[in-house]
């Protein structure tokens, strides 16, 4: 890479869902000069102005160097699995996340943008979308809502005794695009769920399971507010998503097929016996903390960050699926396509 005039903007966890469709729209901006990729595994792609390193938070790695110089660090890394070993997770998503921060300050980064989450507020309510004062307390079952809690008050702490450094915290909906689809299905859905199941023929019901109502957002819609935010000067937490909220009526819509009431209790059950024969890789605790999230009210971020979505929550969701169903991936070792059934 060659050295040009411009920005340098460090993502950390460059190669994963987020990560990319971050990469990508930085790589393509004429005010960034250079992009610096850190993951696990330095990947083939090669956007414009773009350089790698392999770094892996779960071990006691110090990118302090790699740093220095960089108008933003874009913080993105996040390990889901294993789900059954919590230590391991909170290692890197903790642990990991507290090294960065302190790297950033170390470094004299002027700006944290780090990848926060729905799943850090507390439970919401059911009649109204709740905005950045939420408390954000997590669901205490779920290992990766207490993580992304704890986080919260991470940087409670360093906002306190590094105010020269601009932080955002964005708390994005659930992310979801074509290329990341294998790499969900192995997070959440395991290597039994079907490619060819993700279609609406496949489905002549869907469970209606009370409280089941979360809101999805199109990952390079995401990418878009991370920009914004690196490149800006603004501050402070930015709730993210797209409308509608999706619920049974709209994914009935969206599969034509009928919805069909399920108590939460026997949906948990059955989630709870898959996860014991090591059928399913997300926990029945994740699902408890899903039933509990709130909706997102983003007056701010359209308002303060000027972020619009351009794709509805739906038409990510069916974007999702349809990468499901052809084991869409990309060429990177995090979202690495694998056609399954």
């Amino acid at each position: 890479m060659t050295d040009s005039p411009g920005k340098k903007i460090v993502v950390t966890g460059a190669t994963g869902n987020v990560g990319t469709s971050v990469v990508r729209l930085l790589s393509e901006d004429p005010a960034i000069g250079s992009v610096v990729g850190l993951a696990r595994r330095v990947p083939d792609w090669s956007p414009p102005r773009t350089t790698w390193h392999a770094v892996d938070l779960e071990e006691d790695t110090d990118p302090v160097e790699l740093f220095r110089g960089a108008d933003a660090v874009v913080h993105l890394a996040w390990k889901f699995q294993p789900a059954r070993d919590p230590a391991v997770t909170w290692r890197t998503n903790v642990l990991g996340s507290a090294r960065v921060f302190e790297a950033v300050a170390a470094a004299g980064v002027p700006a944290l943008v780090h990848a926060s989450s729905v799943g850090a507020y507390s439970p919401g309510p059911d009649d109204r979308a709740v905005d950045e004062s939420w408390p954000t307390h997590g669901w205490p079952g779920a290992a990766y809502t207490r993580e992304k809690a704890y986080l919260e008050r991470v940087l409670d702490t360093f906002e306190r005794d590094h105010p020269e450094t601009r932080v955002v915290r964005m708390r994005p909906a659930f992310l979801f695009k074509r290329e990341s689809a294998s790499e969900q299905r192995r997070i959440f859905g395991g290597r039994f769920l079907p490619g060819p199941l993700m279609r609406p023929e496949a489905l002549p019901v869907v469970p209606d399971i009370p409280g089941l109502r979360f809101q999805a957002l199109h990952t390079d819609d995401a990418a878009e507010a991370y920009r914004l935010a690196a490149l800006g000067d603004v501050r402070g937490a930015f709730n993210i998503a797209a409308d509608p909220p999706l619920d049974a009526k709209v994914l009935g819509e969206l599969f034509d097929a009928r919805p069909v009431r399920l108590p939460s209790p026997v949906a948990r059950t059955g989630l709870a016996a898959a996860w014991a024969l090591h059928l399913l890789p997300a926990s029945p605790q994740l699902f408890d903390a899903v039933l509990r999230v709130p909706l997102l009210d983003c007056t701010r971020a359209r308002t303060v960050l000027g972020w619009q979505p351009r794709h509805t929550a739906v038409e990510a969701l069916e974007e999702l699926l349809a990468g499901m169903r052809r084991g869409a991936g990309a060429d990177t070792a995090s979202l690495q396509g694998h056609t399954v059934g």
